[in-house]
Formats: structure tokens, C-alpha cells, sequence
């Protein structure tokens, strides 16, 4: 399943590990002396402008999406840098989860997502639940198994409620939320649906 993530830039990430291969036999070849910069520099062997990857089911629907104003990639630890990046996740199509932030980091193997500054998920209204919204500053996302999660202090919001804690994880195939410790919350039950009128 790994193969297929970020099909739109794969043919990118194999250019940049045969061009971090290539650059490794040179240095072999030449020897230590070659160095002469130090241990290990974390420069960047490509960039990419505005990304758009998706992720294609067994059924030929989107199982997850990801795009960026930029993608930076590192060969020394195999890391990717994203600028203003946007994924979202459609493991529940009726209801899906958008996370954007600031800034994102993508592990070697795609399947942890670091998303950091001004982070916030959202998901999408559905049946008489409204939309939600979470808010931190940081957010692990692991796209494989749906699930997000932070140890850092949240504020959780739909039309009725208002919740604040430390720590969350979210499935957005179960639909389940996990607050940690800490929790405060209000609620209006004037502004939830079955408050109202005609519910």
C-alpha cells in the first residue's frame, strides 16, 4: 500500500534517491577526504511547487489526499518539508477529516505525517451531527490507520459545544474522540440540533 502513496510525486522521489545514490558512490569512490564540509549537512535534493498527491482505494476512490504551496525533501534522514500543507482523509466518505497547518514534516516512509503551527482538523458535518473543529499547535498523523492524535492543549468546538484539554486522538473511520486529561467544556443546547425546532 506504501507504493501507491503520493502517486503524483513518486516518479519525483525516485529521481531524488537514485541522485542520493549517485552521490553516495562518488563519495565512496573518493574517500574521506573528499568531505570537506563536516558530518552530515541537511541540504535539500529537490523541490516541488504547489503538490497535489492522492491515495486510490482497492475501489478506485480517494482514500486520502495531500497538497501543499511546497514540498521540500531532504536525502540525509529522508524527511519531507511541506509548506501550507492540506490532507484529508476519506476513510468515512459522508464525513471527511481536513487537517491543514502552517507547516508539515512526512517521515521516510510516508506513514507519519507531523503537522505543526496553527494546526486545525475538521470534520465535515453529517446526518444531524454538526461540523467540528480542532485546534492546536501540533498534530501526528498517521494516515494508514486514520488516526491523528497530539499531547498538546486542544480546544474542540461544534454549534453546541466547546471543549478544552490536553491531549486528543481522533479515527476518522470510527468516528471516535479521545480527549486525554484536563477536560472543560460548555455546551448551548440551543445550538445543537436536536435543540432545535422541528428535531
Amino acid at each position: 500500500m506504501t507504493r501507491n502513496r503520493l502517486t503524483a510525486v513518486v516518479p519525483l522521489l525516485l529521481a531524488g534517491m537514485l541522485a542520493a545514490f549517485t552521490l553516495w558512490l562518488d563519495r565512496f569512490a573518493q574517500g574521506p577526504a573528499r568531505d570537506l564540509v563536516g558530518p552530515s549537512r541537511h541540504d535539500p535534493d529537490f523541490i516541488v511547487e504547489k503538490l497535489t498527491g492522492v491515495l486510490l482505494g482497492e475501489s478506485g476512490a480517494a482514500s486520502y489526499s495531500l497538497t501543499a504551496a511546497k514540498m521540500v525533501h531532504y536525502p540525509d534522514d529522508d524527511t519531507t518539508l511541506l509548506t501550507s500543507p492540506k490532507f484529508v482523509s476519506y476513510g468515512t466518505p459522508k464525513a471527511p477529516v481536513t487537517v491543514t497547518a502552517s507547516e508539515g514534516v512526512v517521515s521516510a516512509k510516508g506513514d507519519h505525517v507531523y503537522f505543526q503551527d496553527d494546526v486545525r482538523v475538521t470534520r465535515a458535518a453529517y446526518e444531524n451531527a454538526s461540523e467540528l473543529v480542532m485546534r492546536t499547535n501540533f498534530l501526528h498523523v498517521i494516515p494508514d490507520r486514520h488516526i491523528a492524535r497530539t499531547d498538546r492543549s486542544v480546544i474542540v468546538s461544534d454549534d453546541a459545544n466547546t471543549v478544552t484539554a490536553e491531549g486528543f486522538e481522533m479515527n476518522s473511520e470510527t468516528r471516535v474522540i479521545k480527549l486525554l486529561a484536563n477536560v472543560r467544556g460548555t455546551y448551548d443546547p440551543s445550538k445543537s440540533p436536536r435543540g432545535r425546532p422541528g428535531r
